[in-house]
């Protein structure tokens, strides 16, 4: 099993940036594919970054294009979600993933799950 941890969250102003950590605690191996969704309220979770772990490739959403950026270290088994240019619409609860099929940002693909950290994007 796989057992992910983030933390990072915080409030920030419009502007601004935030790092989040998504720490692997277990079989690593199972989770070739890491990703970040968010959660609104009332809505279903949705993707954000993905990267699969073996090659390095990244894959984003268009709401976060060219703001955010995901990043890997192997060596301790962590992930990083790297968020400049917060504006408002990126206040959400975000959840580390990870999975073993591919960065589609489909839910049921990701098998294991965070238990969330809360940004707060202030105007």
């Amino acid at each position: 099993q796989v057992r992910l941890v983030e933390c990072g969250g915080d409030s920030v102003q419009t502007g601004g940036s935030q790092r989040l950590s998504c720490a692997i605690f277990g079989h690593s191996n199972l989770a070739n594919y890491m990703a970040w969704f968010r959660h609104y309220p009332g809505k279903e979770r949705e993707g954000v970054a993905c990267i699969n772990t073996a090659s390095d490739v990244t894959s984003y959403t268009d709401p976060v294009k060219g703001r955010f950026t995901i990043s890997r270290d192997n060596s301790k088994d962590m992930v990083t979600l790297q968020m400049n240019s917060l504006k408002p619409e990126d206040t959400a609860m975000y959840y580390c993933a990870g999975g073993w099929i591919s960065c589609d940002f489909i839910l049921t693909n990701f098998h294991f799950w965070g238990q969330g950290t809360q940004v707060t994007v202030s105007s």
